[in-house]
């Protein structure tokens, strides 16, 4: 304990950090990119106190899994020292792949690669950097370890990721029906069969997260503004993208200069790990917000529009409709953008992005949350509940383009 550091947290007070393999990992450079990664990306311009980053979320989870850990213990779970530092190991790595703004750009750096895979990716490399010691960790992570609930407690329905991100997104939002019961729900955690399960006590506590995420992503990370925003921030990077194609790069740092000039794939990233992971280690947010405030210079008018409205807060308007949008309502749109921009037809590309989205705050497809009830019965969520879990999935078409009236 003479060895344990602390960190005084915003939402769970003093945190204890354990010396040793744990630390290491969080004063690695990797690591410490991730203070430079907005948790919420571009949210902030919504909600102005959504400023934290992944570094505070990686954190929390940590935090949230010695908990759990602890828990379990005290019920009788048989973990060992290796799997508890496993699993710490894992849950404050899971998001060491996130790139610049989090979810938002994920798609537009790469060619199908995820954060979750490049997140693996960086674990493999920091295991041989430490000698095998997260070989564990790398097991666990991928689900391969026979103790199926260590990965459950890290990707599941109930995981570690969850429960910190909706605390800490609504303290740091303000949007207080992001509140969740998180200590209860950790506290009603125990083990059956090798699987996590809730004892039926704390069902009301499950209940209460699951319309808490609803809550939340429609009002916050899916807020109409919020993915305004974002589809803006996507559009001004793939016109910087083609502009490069066309080899009229705008300036840019190297990191950001290099994703501009290439788009790797899965099998790049597999062939040529250590470089590509070299250059994307190098990214961050301020790579891409110093590249905006150059390119509202730009020669280019597209893109000067693009990151001077992103940068200024002048953002599209967006629609949300539970329908397609009508073609000949989009053809309207198209037509008055393209008159009022003065711009070639390329540009309707990016002034007039169509797309839906979809949420569910609970899926029977997945593995579902499994309940402990009093008679010692193992039942699914979806049995165990009269809250009705079937209407929760919605998904909305949008439309967004410039306000020009």
């Amino acid at each position: 304990m003479k060895n344990k550091k602390i960190v005084n947290d915003p939402v769970y007070g003093f945190i204890g950090l354990p010396d040793g393999i744990l630390f290491a990992l969080i004063e690695h450079p990797y690591f410490q990119r991730l203070r430079r990664i907005k948790q919420t990306s571009l949210t902030h311009l919504v909600y102005p106190g959504a400023l934290h980053t992944r570094f505070h979320h990686a954190i929390g989870a940590l935090h949230l899994m010695q908990e759990s850990i602890e828990v379990l213990r005290s019920k009788g779970v048989e973990i060992s020292e290796a799997e508890a530092e496993g699993a710490c190991i894992a849950i404050l790595l899971h998001d060491i792949g996130h790139g610049p703004f989090s979810h938002t750009l994920e798609h537009a750096l790469f060619k199908g690669v995820t954060h979750e895979e490049l997140s693996l990716l960086f674990m493999e490399r920091l295991n041989e950097a430490f000698d095998g010691q997260l070989s564990l960790a790398i097991d666990i992570f991928q689900g391969r370890y026979p103790k199926q609930f260590l990965h459950q407690l890290i990707s599941g329905q109930l995981d570690m990721d969850r429960m910190d991100y909706l605390n800490r997104d609504s303290f740091f939002t303000g949007v207080h029906e992001g509140v969740i019961g998180y200590d209860r729900i950790i506290k009603m955690l125990s083990v059956r069969d090798g699987e996590l399960v809730v004892e039926e006590k704390g069902i009301y506590s499950i209940e209460k997260f699951l319309i808490a995420r609803r809550l939340m992503y429609w009002q916050v990370y899916l807020h109409k503004t919020v993915l305004a925003a974002e589809r803006m921030l996507i559009a001004a990077l793939l016109r910087a993208r083609a502009l490069a194609k066309q080899g009229r790069r705008p300036p840019a740092s190297p990191p950001l200069a290099f994703f501009l000039e290439h788009e790797p794939t899965r099998e790049d990233f597999t062939r040529n790990r250590d470089e590509l992971l070299g250059q994307f280690a190098q990214l961050d947010d301020f790579d891409i917000v110093s590249g905006l405030k150059s390119w509202m210079a730009a020669e280019d008018k597209l893109l000067a529009f693009l990151s001077s409205s992103i940068i200024n807060r002048r953002l599209f308007r967006l629609e949300f409709r539970n329908k397609p949008f009508d073609e000949a309502y989009l053809q309207d749109v198209r037509r008055d953008i393209l008159a009022w921009s003065g711009l070639e037809a390329e540009a309707l590309d990016y002034l007039v992005i169509r797309g839906k989205e979809s949420n569910s705050a609970y899926t029977k497809s997945k593995d579902e949350i499994s309940i402990l009830h009093k008679n010692g019965q193992v039942l699914p969520m979806s049995q165990s509940t009269d809250y009705d879990l079937q209407s929760r999935a919605v998904t909305k078409y949008f439309l967004c383009y410039p306000k020009i009236a």
